[in-house]
């Protein structure tokens, strides 16, 4: 396989040997979620066979249920991992033992997790995996806040209806474009010199929830402010549109500890990666509005 947006060159410092060894089959574990469904176009492009996974796909696969991932894992060289709901749940660290072992157990050679930038109990389910895989390569992407929960998540129906209620006080965040996020994980799964590798990624800058508000609005060509609510405003929110009340809870708690300012610093791994600067907010909103993200 020739060199390709996908993959990173070898710099002579980083241990890489090359670009596009993985040709065999990858697993892609939430196939049809946001990060999943970018990595399998991604890996389809470049001609790799792709098992796209999901409770209701071709091929099976429920984090909820572990009795179909041998199945789904036989016969597959590399697996990318995004853990639903959040690697930082109760529960997470045992789910990423056992897939481990599953994985070892089937001669998987290499393994992309997707975690969370800052999270404390997220980094103990990336060692419960690195643990559990045996002879398996281990990459971990922590991503920053992605720049399409405003056009495909929760904070879409808020941009359309012009307030984005949220519980992010002042704090900047380093908002990462998921095409950035896709390109990553492939480069990892395909090519060599990141086994072992923890790679941070984030933006290139970093703004507060009402400094992308403003982003916004001028992408949408309509006001959009910033409402800032407490935790647990947030989560009696939530539970208004119908989300149980513990996973509200979580979710609002999750996003304090994400969102206390701690995770503002950009780093330069998608560079590292890639070769080239990660998109900028600005961008991801004009496109997302040529696109048609917030016609509703």
């Amino acid at each position: 396989m020739t060199e390709n947006a996908y993959t990173r060159r070898d710099d002579g410092d980083n241990g890489s040997k090359g670009v596009g060894r993985m040709t065999g089959t990858v697993l892609v574990t939430s196939g049809t979620g946001k990060t999943g469904r970018r990595v399998v176009e991604r890996l389809t492009a470049l001609g790799v066979p792709v098992r796209s996974g999901s409770r209701t796909g071709e091929v099976p696969f429920d984090w909820q249920d572990d009795t179909g991932w041998e199945a789904a894992l036989r016969g597959t060289e590399a697996a990318y991992v995004a853990y639903y709901p959040d690697l930082a749940v109760p529960g997470a660290a045992e789910a990423m033992a056992a897939f481990g072992r599953t994985a070892a157990a089937c001669g998987v050679r290499r393994v992309v997790l997707l975690s969370g930038r800052g999270e404390p109990q997220a980094a103990v389910a990336e060692e419960a995996l690195r643990g559990a895989a045996g002879r398996a390569e281990v990459t971990v992407v922590r991503s920053a806040f992605f720049a399409q929960n405003f056009s495909e998540g929760a904070l879409l129906d808020g941009v359309i209806g012009g307030e984005l209620v949220f519980p992010a006080g002042t704090a900047a965040e380093p908002f990462l474009d998921l095409d950035d996020l896709a390109d990553v994980v492939v480069a990892a799964l395909t090519g060599d010199g990141h086994a072992g590798a923890v790679y941070e990624l984030t933006g290139p800058r970093s703004l507060t929830f009402a400094q992308a508000a403003e982003e916004l609005g001028r992408a949408t060509g309509r006001p959009v402010r910033y409402v800032p609510v407490t935790g647990p405003a947030y989560a009696s929110l939530l539970e208004e549109f119908g989300v149980a009340e513990t996973e509200a809870e979580f979710l609002a708690e999750l996003f304090a500890t994400l969102l206390d300012g701690h995770n503002a610093a950009t780093t330069d791994d998608v560079k590292r990666v890639l070769g080239r600067e990660p998109k900028d907010f600005s961008g991801f909103a004009r496109e997302a509005a040529r696109d048609g993200a917030w016609h509703g």
